[in-house]
């Protein structure tokens, strides 16, 4: 089984208001945990970096979803019964009663 664990992102723009659009974007996701717009400089002017880091699930939030579904299938697979009717007695033997109800 292959699942994203976590992802991480960097954007380029032009002008701040494009790089608060994108976060504004990100933070629509439910997996969103880390956003940051740095300002950078060089020789051909400014620009900024969007920063985005995503968590989407652990490890053992995905093992225990896993072991769960494992449970309810093997709990789905296994017929439940009533059992078999025993009787203890006072000096500790146990007798199994086989008669069916007969109606």
């Amino acid at each position: 089984m292959k699942k994203l664990l976590n992802q991480k992102e960097q954007w380029y723009e032009d002008t701040a208001e494009q790089a608060e659009e994108i976060v504004t974007e990100a933070k629509e996701s439910e997996g969103l945990v880390k956003h940051a717009i740095s300002e950078k400089h060089n020789k051909y002017g400014t620009y900024h970096l969007v920063d985005l880091q995503f968590s989407y699930n652990t490890p053992r939030e995905l093992m225990e979803d896993e072991a769960a579904k494992k449970e309810r299938e093997k709990e789905n697979d296994d017929p439940q019964h009533e059992g078999v009717p025993y009787e203890v007695s006072g000096d500790g033997t146990v007798s199994v009663n086989n008669q069916e109800d007969e109606e």
